[in-house]
């Protein structure tokens, strides 16, 4: 974790991060306090440094949060652990780190900001809890919706703070660019081997990195070699390079990233067993309890090729069949004695034991020694027992004996593990620092897989979802103008709220097509909150290249987007909820610019309603000047009386209807004011008291007497004559991958049902095609999906039928829509890890359904074992049977 300063400059508050284990630093400049805070807030950090200009504010004033600018980092950090520093925030910090963890002072910190021009304001803090970045009670995640709920750990945090800091055209337009290619990939993608970088550092460092880390090391980088084998990933792979620079402040060329991957994988896979080998096999002995030889040993043998430690691996077996000797010689006569000697209860017993606390096999018996010594077999080995001592020579029990021989064949064998063990570290720690050298191309690697995961599992819920790649609007300007003429505009059309499913037909569509600011009216319940997240979400996910939830979509590369929406009072600052609407806003207002986004729901609604009226018109006429895209949503009618000098402010509203004489809503933006807000109905709804709405009734119509169209308009139903809504309520329109497998006879075994499913299929294809079933005739093309490897995000919402590969070698046959999450579902069951599969992207369900049958009737025609059972839906199809030489052939 960082170490983190805090301080404030005359460009705004900066943060400095510093990683001890990676020796690199970044200090974001020009930040807002509403975004410092967000950092904080989101970030794990060893410990927080707050600099000394921070206790001065915009009020000259030396007591920090007393008025204006401050309030809110003092919230957060109040109550916190923090020490104050002071000097050159930058240089101080660093000194301050290097003290801490006892580093040389000419120890260096390698500069890895990146400067944020071009890029979009990070994002606010009350922008990120209100659509759930940051995960907030009573509000519906973001983050969980873009994800499988099975992405998790490294991928998310990547999708998190990509969300919170925006990037830059250029980054935002590569991610969009990777996810439309990983959107038609055909092959099966790589498993994506997710290491942290800054544990992968320590690890190597400290020479601490065991053969499991190094294993995962080498997937790491085989899983990038697998990327640029493969002419579909190589281009994904070329164009994420950027992204990654972005995220680690590393420079790496394509081809230098390449060459170094194979030659650390080729290192490693010099040092390390990876499991393939069979002369490592535990040590075993009759006679001799198998957990002595499974502790002693399994620490260190399968960790290293032997090859490297061949004298050391070999003394342990010579020292472990000493040791069977010794014991086979000293005890086993006495365990044959005691067998032949038929006793009651009570009797003589005995037997070889482990003492795993003493790491020592010794012979553990009672009541065996002779009354009569008569020279009879076991009495000689009998006279050799000693009692059993510990490390220290105290005796070990009274049960518990060894002889000078088995101890003299113990020690040797102890001996000789321990310096194989030894020896096994000694490459682990020499490997550890050979790395150490390719630690920039290694923490660059993990990175690529983090952000290449993390885009396939986006593109493939985001398929499932329906959602679409917006195109992305580099300038807010006109090019071919002189006066630089603004030509922005940002269109949704289809939006729905993100955190509702458009695939399961429960959202409602709306179509956005903003010019200018937006003066939203409409009534409790009808929308306005949810249109205000659902647009907010949809330009912050297209401002970071990723797909967004509508049919179509056009949005500008906004240099901020801003969304303010409930405010509460909070006591500890001694602010009142008025109080911090207000510093929010004025937060919104002094930043925003022509190329910003600003949504404000339901504004200056926390005061006296003639004032906070005023101010509300007083911060549209504001905004209007600006020139920034935005909606501010109100329930202040009597914005429409006031002398707005406003030039391009629209007025909008949420539509209502009349069903059976009740005024409900419609949830769809139109043209136009809606002055009707429900509120009786809604209070009513919430369960308020009968008796209290209607005197609320009588007491609205008492307060508006002089309107006597107002006084009629109230009755019982809350009805409303359709003339009343005439107007309002209309809408506003505007190549396969190659399987590379080791086990032959399962590379066979995929070749042999590759063949048979090939020429079934087609040949079903053919028929369905003379039948005039299915319009196209295409050619049917299996792909692999090996062991490690995923389907790619295409076949989500696609058909297909698929074959699975057991262990036991049977098949199963299934169709599926999202073959991503049922191949995900057989591989979670026990001893399925590892289970390849076939499939062949088919033209729609039914065909599929057909296809699923007649496979199942006939494999088993072909000597293949299937568990699978033919569906009873469909169970007719298919039973036509293929000939024997169309089945044969290839």
């Amino acid at each position: 974790m960082p170490v983190v300063g805090i301080s404030h400059s005359a460009k705004g508050y900066c943060m400095i991060s510093v990683l001890e284990t990676m020796k690199t630093y970044s200090a974001e400049e020009g930040l807002t306090e509403e975004a410092i805070v967000t950092k904080l807030r989101t970030c794990r950090y060893h410990l927080l440094f707050l600099h000394s200009s921070l206790r001065h504010n915009i009020s000259g004033t030396s007591r920090w949060r007393e008025f204006g600018d401050g309030g809110l980092l003092w919230g957060e950090c109040n109550g916190k652990s923090f020490d104050w520093f002071d000097g050159s925030p930058v240089e101080e910090l660093l000194c301050k780190v290097r003290e801490i963890y006892g580093l040389d002072e000419e120890t260096t910190f390698r500069n890895v900001t990146i400067f944020s021009e071009g890029r979009p304001q990070p994002l606010y803090l009350g922008t990120a809890t209100q659509i759930g970045v940051i995960p907030t009670d009573g509000i519906p995640s973001l983050l969980k919706v873009l994800l499988p709920s099975s992405c998790v750990g490294l991928p998310l945090l990547y999708i998190r703070d990509l969300l919170l800091n925006p990037p830059t055209f250029e980054i935002a337009s590569a991610i969009q660019e990777a996810c439309r290619l990983m959107s038609s990939v055909t092959c099966s993608i790589p498993e994506f081997t997710c290491l942290s970088a800054a544990k992968l550092v320590k690890l190597l460092e400290s020479k601490e990195a065991n053969h499991i880390e190094f294993c995962r090391i080498k997937n790491v980088v085989d899983e990038i070699m697998h990327m640029n084998r493969n002419s579909e990933l190589s281009g994904i792979l070329s164009i994420l390079l950027e992204p990654a620079w972005a995220a680690t402040g590393l420079k790496v060329e394509y081809d230098v990233l390449v060459d170094e991957c194979s030659l650390i994988s080729q290192r490693i896979a010099e040092i390390i067993s990876l499991g393939d080998e069979s002369d490592q096999q535990i040590s075993s002995f009759e006679f001799i309890p198998g957990d002595f030889f499974e502790d002693m040993e399994s620490s260190w043998k399968g960790r290293v090729k032997r090859m490297h430690a061949e004298d050391a691996f070999a003394e342990v077996e010579r020292a472990g069949k000493a040791l069977s000797i010794a014991i086979m010689e000293d005890f086993v006569p006495i365990i044959e004695r005691l067998k032949s000697v038929m006793s009651p209860l009570g009797g003589p017993r005995g037997e070889i034991c482990y003492s795993r606390e003493h790491e020592a096999v010794w012979f553990k018996g009672k009541r065996f020694m002779p009354k009569v010594w008569a020279n009879t077999p076991g009495e000689e080995q009998i006279k050799l027992l000693r009692p059993a001592t510990d490390s220290k020579g105290r005796k070990v029990g009274e049960d518990w004996f060894t002889t000078v021989k088995v101890e003299n064949a113990m020690s040797r064998y102890h001996e000789a593990s321990d310096k194989a063990r030894s020896k096994v570290l000694e490459l682990l720690r020499g490997l550890s620092s050979e790395l150490q050298d390719k630690i920039n191309i290694l923490v660059f690697s993990s990175m690529l897989l983090i952000i290449s995961k993390a885009l396939f599992s986006h593109v493939s819920e985001g398929r499932r979802r329906r959602w679409v790649f917006p195109k992305i609007s580099e300038s807010f300007y006109s090019k071919d103008k002189m006066d630089a003429e603004i030509t922005k505009e940002m269109a949704l059309l289809g939006l729905s709220p993100y955190w509702l499913d458009v695939a399961q037909g429960n959202a409602i569509l709306n179509n956005i097509k903003m010019r200018s600011l937006f003066l939203l009216t409409g009534p409790n319940g009808g929308g306005k909150s949810s249109i205000l997240r659902s647009i907010c979400a949809a330009a912050l996910l297209g401002i970071c290249g990723l797909m967004v939830p509508a049919e179509s979509a056009v949005i500008p590369h906004f240099d901020s987007i801003m969304l303010h929406m409930k405010t509460y009072d909070s006591p500890a600052d001694g602010k009142s909820s008025f109080q911090i609407e207000m510093s929010e806003i004025r937060a919104l207002v002094t930043r925003a610019t022509a190329k910003s986004l600003v949504l404000v729901d339901e504004i200056c609604k926390g005061t006296e309603t003639i004032k906070g009226t005023c101010i509300a018109g007083s911060v549209i006429e504001t905004l209007d000047q600006i020139g920034c895209l935005g909606i501010i949503s109100t329930h202040l009618h009597g914005i429409f009386d006031l002398p707005l000098a406003t030039k391009n402010v629209v007025p909008k509203a949420m539509g209502i209807e009349i069903i059976d004489g009740y005024i409900k809503p419609t949830w769809k933006l139109i043209d136009g004011t809606c002055k009707e807000s429900l509120a009786f109905q809604t209070a009513e709804k919430e369960g308020m008291p009968e008796s209290i709405i209607r005197r609320a009734e009588e007491l609205y119509a008492a307060a508006n007497a002089t309107d006597k169209s107002t006084i009629s308009s109230i009755n019982e139903k809350h009805f409303i004559s359709k003339s009343t809504v005439n107007g309002v309520g209309e809408l506003f329109d505007s190549s396969r991958n190659a399987l590379e497998i080791s086990w032959s006879p399962l590379k066979l075994l995929l070749k042999e049902v590759e063949s048979a499913i090939t020429i079934i299929c087609q040949q079903k294809l053919i028929e369905l095609y003379n039948k005039k079933i299915i319009s196209d005739l295409a050619e049917v093309t299996c792909v692999a999906v090996g062991a490690r490897e995923q389907p790619p995000p295409s076949t989500v919402g696609t058909s297909s039928i698929y074959v699975l590969f057991r262990p036991d070698k049977k098949l199963y046959v299934g169709q599926t829509d999202d073959l991503v999450g049922r191949l995900r579902a057989h591989r979670s069951k026990e001893g399925m890890q590892d289970a390849a599969a076939l499939y062949v992207i088919v033209p729609g369900k039914s065909i599929a359904s057909q296809l699923e049958t007649l496979l199942i009737n006939q494999l088993p025609l072909k000597g293949f074992q299937l568990i699978s059972k033919a569906d009873g839906k469909h169970r007719n199809f298919g039973t036509s049977s293929l000939s024997a030489e169309a089945l044969t052939m290839h």
